[in-house]
């Protein structure tokens, strides 16, 4: 839903908005992020943040994943002299409830030794690392999500472009990825856009249409 040089593409506003059936947001942002774009829109909040951690679906509210986990490699991090995460003020894990956001500084070698002390697992999304428990995924959210909603996963289209969008893609009808998707989702998508960012989207949703 971004646009190359970052931030929301404010054209996807009106699309869905106006979109007949449920808009899902799922996100690997920490849980006020998309919860806010949902208000910003003028949608119902139906969220899955944190890849899958928080889902929140018409005022029902499922937290997964290990925030002690995630805690204790954030202090192992700062203990090697490393961000415990971000660098301060780190606004990625201020507000995050079930996971742990590290900056793509940290050698991912070292980060996936320390997370799995914890039994985490790391997932590169090309801007972050995400340490999170490996049960937990955008699929996990979405199926959480249908059951509130009282919906089959596979009724879902998803709209996608990052490595953390590949489980989603195995349990949603028909996977779009956007033309500058990483090359996980692009090997896991049903159809890849013309269109990148933005661009891309309004064409899946057209598609969709």
């Amino acid at each position: 839903m971004t646009r190359p040089d970052g931030g929301v593409d404010p054209r996807l506003f009106d699309p869905l908005r106006d979109w007949p059936e449920p808009v899902v947001i799922a996100t690997g942002k920490s849980f006020p992020y998309p919860v806010a774009l949902c208000d910003f829109i003028g949608i119902p909040q139906r969220v899955i943040g944190e890849n899958g951690g928080v889902v929140l679906v018409d005022g029902e509210l499922a937290i997964e994943g290990d925030a002690e986990a995630a805690d204790r490699v954030a202090a192992r991090l700062q203990a090697d002299g490393h961000p415990g995460g971000w660098p301060e003020p780190d606004t990625h894990n201020h507000w995050r409830e079930t996971e742990l956001s590290v900056t793509r500084a940290v050698p991912q070698d070292y980060l996936e030794s320390i997370a799995a002390e914890h039994a985490q697992s790391v997932v590169d999304t090309g801007y972050a690392y995400h340490v999170k428990a490996p049960s937990v995924t955008k699929a996990t959210g979405l199926q959480r999500a249908a059951e509130i909603l009282d919906l089959d996963p596979a009724a879902f289209a998803a709209i996608g472009d990052s490595a953390n969008d590949a489980e989603l893609f195995e349990v949603v009808d028909e996977a779009v990825a956007v033309a500058n998707a990483d090359d996980t989702a692009l090997a896991r998508a049903d159809v890849v856009t013309d269109g990148a960012y933005g661009d891309g989207v309004l064409e899946a949703l057209e598609r969709l249409g």
